[in-house]
């Protein structure tokens, strides 16, 4: 394909976003820190492109001073209009520019992921004038079309009668041959009546149907909110909070985003709500549903609730609420097939969890968070569980293949989230040091009275748990996600691995969450920790809890910090166990629980993006490397093979 021209319309005033566009112009309109604008020139990117147009009047001087600062700068010629020339005026103001090639038109409020080489190179095949992207919306169709795809008209009803016309949704994304510049007035014009006049004098306007093809026009406040939250979604993320920004106290809920430039004084709360670049938020007030901004609050609708085929017959055995009023919307971004919701009933609130009928984890999950909360670990209290009556809690029955749950609603602030504004470093160790708290109790007191916990005592964390961790490590991540055959290393990579769990299982254990890393730890009112997620829990070495959290890769401590939490780990373990506690010999077991644990995590993320379609777990790669290639470099001469496969990962990763 030879190198075409694109051009960006970007100089409208963003009427429908007022009073937002106000003080940001659209395409400056930020989807969890990046520009519209740059989203879109990133998709345009992918094109062998010559030279990229935009065309700016409202608010010019920012998005000029944008430009300038972009990486693609020597590419994009600004065109500045005054007055403001309409879709087919800037087109015709930009003709030096785009007459010698094929040109892409995409207006900057457009976010979607259709393929752009293809619908260039069936334009070029297909001798249009024009050819328009099109889509089925019902919402916009108002683009008629024949049999062949080719644009007859454009309005509310159909040209032709009984002709076989039907009606598509422009997608505000087009391919033009040079020939569609002769049909454009000069001055200010739309683009519409061009096409229209391109049918009437002979030539062809053609579509290329993209249904199905993400798409969100970002036009409106609910339009914008809602893309942004299913950015979020995408990205495993329940919260977005800018690099630059320290949140205060803000008690952070489902669908939160904080932009750069925010400020927040006193004990504000926030849920399903953006802040944009120089929002200001003081004092105690909850902000709930809205677009905020410098002097702004803009309401946006809160995203429906997920329809529950059982819903009715549930709540008819569950007392807590009354059926008719309760609302349930999907929460959580997690690793596992369990699925979760909340619950609301005006003010009160519950988390449903929904098991496959032979899932043996909420057996496990029932029946230790009765052990856990009886000895003070922080865990969520069971409300209601499926269960017979005269069995003392075990779940029997079923609706519809599942079994439910319904636990305390801890809100949506995991630690992983919080720290992502959390700047005073002194916060974040207390926060650290309360995690810790609960661990020590976790691995002591517990742990002393496991044996009234049948089923959690006679699960042990054994050499066969620990082999499966890093055949899981080969299979799912070096070979499943990476593609690197390791069958030459094979045999002395396997003895070095069952050289390791041989270690790890000889030492001291305890109770073990085996999962204790910061997505599982939720903070509540008074920064006070809770942890979920420990349905798979075992008896284990502590250290692996220890590592999981102190080099989670899900967050990275300063190591100053993580040295003095680890002393503080040690010094409360002596001062809490029964019996003589050797800090010396605890702390050789974390390196080799450090390897276990970071191949075990690599494993699950490389299962989780490749096999589960959960591509957000990729992010948190780098980091997991990074840890395993810092522990191999302190044991390397006790696994060299190990070692050698690591270095072939960091030749394919640069990691």
């Amino acid at each position: 394909m030879d190198k075409i021209n694109a051009f960006i319309l970007a100089a409208g005033f963003g009427e429908r976003l007022r009073p937002i566009t106000d003080h940001i112009p659209k395409p400056l309109l930020p989807i969890l820190g990046r520009p519209v604008i740059e989203t879109v020139l990133e998709r345009i990117s992918s094109l062998p492109l010559k030279n990229i147009g935009i065309n700016i009047h409202y608010k010019q001087e920012l998005l000029h001073e944008w430009v300038l600062g972009s990486r693609y700068v020597d590419k994009i010629q600004l065109f500045f209009e005054d007055p403001i020339l309409g879709t087919g005026g800037a087109l015709k103001n930009a003709e030096p520019l785009l007459k010698g090639s094929f040109f892409l038109v995409y207006n900057s409020d457009i976010i979607s992921d259709l393929n752009l080489n293809d619908l260039v190179r069936r334009h070029i095949r297909s001798g249009n004038t024009a050819t328009l992207a099109v889509h089925d919306c019902q919402q916009f169709n108002n683009v008629w079309i024949d049999q062949k795809g080719l644009m007859k008209s454009v309005g509310k009803t159909s040209p032709g009668g009984d002709k076989g016309f039907h009606a598509v949704a422009f997608m505000g994304i087009a391919v033009y041959s040079p020939g569609f510049l002769a049909f454009l007035p000069k001055g200010k014009s739309n683009v519409v009546d061009s096409w229209l006049k391109v049918v009437s004098s002979g030539y062809k306007v053609g579509t290329e149907d993209f249904t199905g093809s993400l798409w969100s026009d970002i036009g409106t406040p609910d339009s914008y909110s809602s893309k942004v939250f299913q950015t979020l979604k995408e990205e495993g993320e329940t919260v977005y909070v800018d690099p630059s920004v320290g949140c205060g106290k803000v008690d952070m809920g489902v669908n939160t985003v904080i932009e750069r430039g925010c400020v927040f004084e006193g004990r504000a709360s926030a849920r399903n709500c953006i802040f944009l670049p120089g929002a200001k938020v003081a004092g105690d007030v909850h902000n709930e549903n809205a677009i905020i901004g410098p002097a702004y609050s803009v309401g946006i609708r809160e995203a429906p609730g997920e329809p529950h085929p059982h819903l009715s017959s549930l709540m008819s055995r569950l007392s807590l609420f009354p059926s008719e009023n309760v609302r349930m919307s999907l929460i959580g971004a997690c690793g596992s097939d369990r699925t979760y919701y909340r619950l609301t009933a005006g003010e009160k609130t519950a988390v449903m969890m929904e098991c496959s009928e032979k899932d043996p984890d909420y057996e496990r999950h029932v029946i230790y968070t009765r052990f856990f909360r009886k000895y003070y670990v922080p865990v969520p209290e069971l409300l209601w569980a499926d269960t017979n009556t005269y069995n003392s809690g075990y779940p029997t029955s079923a609706t519809q293949g599942f079994r439910y749950a319904v636990f305390e609603d801890l809100g949506d602030l995991s630690l992983y989230s919080l720290l992502k504004c959390v700047r005073d470093p002194e916060r974040k160790e207390n926060l650290y040091r309360c995690v810790l708290d609960i661990l020590v109790n976790l691995h002591t007191a517990a742990t002393r009275n496991v044996s009234e916990c049948h089923l959690l005592k006679s699960r042990i964390f054994d050499y066969d748990h620990l082999r499966w961790e890093t055949d899981y490590f080969v299979q799912r991540f070096v070979g499943g996600l990476e593609g690197i055959d390791i069958r030459e290393e094979s045999q002395a990579l396997f003895r070095e691995f069952a050289r390791l769990a041989t270690e790890v299982d000889s030492f001291e254990k305890a109770i073990v969450h085996r999962d204790f890393q910061s997505q599982n730890i939720m903070i509540t009112k008074g920064d006070i920790p809770r942890i979920i997620d420990f349905q798979g829990a075992r008896m284990g070495p502590p250290a692996y809890d220890v590592a999981s959290v102190l080099w989670d890769p899900y967050f990275c401590l300063d190591n100053d910090m993580r040295e003095r939490l680890l002393g503080y780990y040690l010094d409360k373990m002596k001062d809490c166990a029964v019996g003589y506690f050797d800090k010396d010999v605890f702390s050789r077991t974390i390196l080799p629980c450090r390897l276990q644990r970071h191949m075990q995590a690599l494993g699950a993320y490389g299962f989780l993006a490749k096999v589960k379609g959960k591509s957000f777990f990729l992010k948190h790669i780098p980091l997991a490397l990074r840890y395993l290639a810092e522990e191999m470099e302190l044991v390397r001469s006790s696994y060299p093979a190990l070692y050698k496969v690591l270095r072939r990962l960091h030749e394919k990763t640069g990691y």
